[in-house]
């Protein structure tokens, strides 16, 4: 290919994100033109409706209904899919990875699922495939772990990775809507779809939360790698009582890695409000790295939207454009570098707040230490405080740092005494700090 060669795009899917991408390339048509020294074009335009009303002003002789119009023209260069979905999008992948064509995806449930065996065909067919915008938006989070974290080794990533969560938990805490008010206005404003099951239940953030860490850790992690568990029981009583005890409500995404392996997880955290995680609010995202040389980083920024997540497939297009004018598409290496290690719930450690209702009689207090000692769990905090009924407490107790697998054995004591009444919540505990 020779440099004066306009290249040109070929897009799957034109909806809030595509409709971004075309947007950006016309609208910066002379940025783009000098950071790669020649033109950057849309050549075609997979749509499933030609007639459908578009909020970006497009020539329909770009339009087409099949991708196989798109992948076997031989005036395209360069395939950014943006279509979603799942088996259609890597299908039309694989595809245009066997003709040897570079591809730019924001196509995070397909690359959380399918993302080792498309990077591998990518590698064996010598071309490119980008995925920044499939994780956080706007924030390039995964160029930074490529190439910015390169040199060092991250142990742990910990971030607010779905918007959806934090705007609902940021209304819930600062306006104290309910939890069904706040998902409600969420909809409204289109960060929530009709059924924000993905969001709500954690879903989404998990899928995100293995692409970084296989990227992170240079290992295969899988999606069942992953814990979950979502935000639907928090209540504004739960915020208000973290606030109390100096801690922010947030549903957090955990990757971390030491000698013993890789714990993958996402849930809703008590976190100490003096981190800079529990500072943003509504609708942002915001990711922080370990690393053994750079310390504790963060990067912050939209998580979602038409034009960051564009901002985020633009520069993937330049990245191939660029590899693809130097003669070097495809020479990067994504195999993994390290053995596939995933601690179980016996390696995986957390401290944890428990909130419980129990029977305010003589030797309750007793049972409770009894049952934690028994799965060796010891107590930073333990706080009594009056029930709404005279033969009730309420108490709450924060763990330190205790192994899952204790945790959940503790929690089935709990339940089955005869002391306690009711465990109201339970939250895994985030001091701010790596141990």
């Amino acid at each position: 290919m020779t440099n004066n060669k306009d290249l040109t795009i070929g897009m799957l899917g034109f909806g809030t994100v595509g409709s971004g991408v075309a947007t950006m390339i016309r609208d910066n048509e002379k940025e783009l033109t000098q950071r790669l020294g020649v033109k950057v074009n849309i050549g075609k335009i997979v749509v499933r409706d030609l007639d459908k009303e578009r909020g970006t002003h497009v020539d329909s002789s770009l339009l087409c209904t099949n991708v196989h119009d798109v992948i076997n023209d031989p005036s395209i260069d360069v395939i950014v899919e943006v279509m979603g979905g799942i088996e259609e999008a890597r299908d039309a992948i694989e595809k245009a990875l066997r003709a040897r064509k570079p591809v730019i995806t924001a196509n995070k449930d397909l690359m959380a699922l399918h993302g080792h065996s498309l990077l591998h065909l990518a590698h064996e067919n010598g071309c490119d495939l980008y995925y920044e915008a499939s994780v956080a938006g706007g924030i390039p989070i995964i160029r930074t772990l490529e190439d910015g974290l390169a040199s060092d080794r991250i142990s742990g990533i910990m971030g607010i990775v779905n918007g959806t969560t934090n705007y609902i938990l940021t209304k819930m805490k600062e306006e104290n809507w309910s939890y069904e008010e706040a998902l409600s206005k969420a909809q409204a404003l289109g960060f929530a779809e009709s059924d924000p099951t993905s969001d709500v239940e954690g879903l989404d953030a998990a899928r995100k939360m293995a692409i970084l860490a296989t990227l992170a850790f240079s290992m295969e992690v899988h999606l069942e790698d992953v814990a979950v568990t979502g935000m639907t029981s928090i209540t504004t009583e739960d915020l208000q009582l973290a606030e109390q005890f100096g801690y922010s409500v947030k549903m957090l995404g955990f990757a971390e890695r030491d000698a013993e392996g890789v714990d993958v997880s996402v849930e809703p955290v008590f976190l100490t409000s003096s981190h800079p995680l529990a500072a943003v609010r509504n609708e942002y995202n915001a990711v922080y790295i370990y690393g053994d040389a750079v310390g504790e980083t963060m990067f912050y920024g939209p998580g979602a939207g038409s034009m960051p997540t564009a901002t985020s497939v633009v520069s993937d297009i330049l990245a191939a454009c660029r590899n693809l004018l130097l003669g070097v598409g495809g020479m990067r290496s994504h195999d993994p570098m390290n053995t596939r290690l995933i601690k179980g719930e016996e390696e995986q450690h957390a401290q944890f707040f428990h909130r419980l209702l129990v029977k305010d009689e003589i030797g309750v207090f007793s049972e409770l230490t009894s049952i934690y000692s028994r799965h060796h769990a010891s107590l930073g905090s333990i706080i009594q405080r009056p029930g709404e009924k005279p033969e009730e407490a309420e108490v709450i107790l924060i763990t330190h740092s205790i192994s899952r697998k204790n945790h959940k054995a503790i929690i089935d004591e709990l339940t089955a005494s005869n002391s306690v009444k009711e465990i109201i919540s339970q939250y895994r505990v985030e001091g701010g700090t790596k141990s």
